[in-house]
């Protein structure tokens, strides 16, 4: 399972305030808890304003390069700025994200191909967003399709068919885990990743569903996730996925997160 660390985010006020006041402490300390929790790739998003973006995205990549070791995840709707961020990378990062939205699907794919990069493929098109799986698989198959004619691996290929609030349309989580099964198979060697969190939103004991979830979506094949790591709990819940799923071999990573303590307040 791939974990993409979310936590740098303008989003939240706390990131938002460091950005724009340069207080690289702040998110050295973010970076390097994530890593530390086991984040594979480092999310890196600015949120601030389109026409200072480029400036603080670059900022951040810099700045969360010094202190870990990490391949990164450029996060941006902002062209400009998801190619200054890939620009000041050190090594190949994912970028977020490309859809098969006109204008974007070219422009972001394109820019993806010219850098070797990674890139997430949203299951959005120009008739909103997909209510059904088939739909979800329709447009992960034009992204894929594209982004290989412009030379991109399909093991470079992230498709995210986008969560939705249960709370909302209870039919979605049933939708979604559909969607993962439907991509695997449809399209062999692609990644099948999500934001997490989306699924809980607006509902009580939100930890509780997101920990569910998240097996579920593992035993259909979603093989990537961006949440938080360090929400142990769910965490936990991926690394007994893992094992139960035979992803982790000998189950050597379940017994070294057993001796860590990772393990002890939900076992």
């Amino acid at each position: 399972m791939i974990i993409v660390g979310e936590r740098i985010n303008g989003t939240r006020t706390r990131v938002r305030d460091a950005v724009v006041a340069r207080d690289a402490d702040v998110i050295a300390e973010e970076a390097m808890r994530q890593a530390e929790a086991g984040a594979d790739y480092i999310d890196l998003n600015a949120g601030t304003d389109p026409q200072r973006e480029p400036e603080d995205l670059v900022w951040l990549v810099r700045t969360v390069q010094e202190v870990v070791d990490r391949p990164l995840c450029i996060d941006s709707p902002n062209v400009d700025a998801l190619r200054a961020g890939i620009e000041a990378c050190r090594s190949k990062p994912l970028v977020n994200s490309a859809s098969a939205e006109s204008g974007r699907i070219e422009a972001v794919l394109g820019l993806v191909a010219r850098h070797g990069a990674r890139v997430v493929g949203l299951t959005l098109d120009d008739t909103g967003l997909p209510d059904t799986a088939e739909q979800r698989v329709s447009i992960a198959k034009t992204l894929t399709k594209r982004a290989e004619e412009l030379g991109i691996a399909r093991e470079d290929i992230f498709i995210d068919p986008l969560a939705r609030a249960v709370a909302v349309e209870n039919e979605q989580g049933a939708a979604f885990l559909d969607a993962v099964a439907g991509i695997k198979e449809a399209l062999p060697g692609i990644h099948a990743i999500c934001g997490l969190s989306n699924i809980s939103y607006q509902m009580p004991s939100r930890r509780l569903l997101n920990r569910t979830f998240v097996g579920m979506a593992m035993a259909r094949g979603l093989d990537a996730a961006i949440v938080d790591p360090l929400d142990g709990g769910l965490m936990a819940a991926i690394c007994a996925a893992n094992v139960v799923l035979g992803q982790d071999e000998m189950c050597v990573g379940y017994i070294q997160a057993h001796r860590a303590g990772r393990l002890a307040e939900w076992s």
